[in-house]
């Protein structure tokens, strides 16, 4: 179930949206599709740069694009 998300700040494309959870993070595309990235996959590194990213608002969809691509642990949407 996806929770509301908050709006990515960075509107230049990639990331719409976010919801930061206990140990994950679900990030909503701009295509529709939604991703949740778990400590254990990726990993609780790259789940804590992302939040970090997505609180910032900027950086997000280039860290996804060169760090984790099709290392999630589920697709939602």
């Amino acid at each position: 179930m996806i929770d509301v998300m908050k709006r990515y700040k960075n509107l230049s494309g990639g990331v719409r949206q976010y919801d930061i959870r206990p140990k994950s993070i679900v990030l909503e595309f701009t295509d529709g599709s939604v991703y949740e990235y778990t400590h254990d996959i990726p990993g609780e590194g790259h789940v804590r740069e992302m939040t970090m990213l997505a609180e910032r608002g900027y950086g997000l969809t280039t860290y996804v694009n060169q760090h984790v691509r099709e290392n999630y642990a589920r697709k939602l949407r």
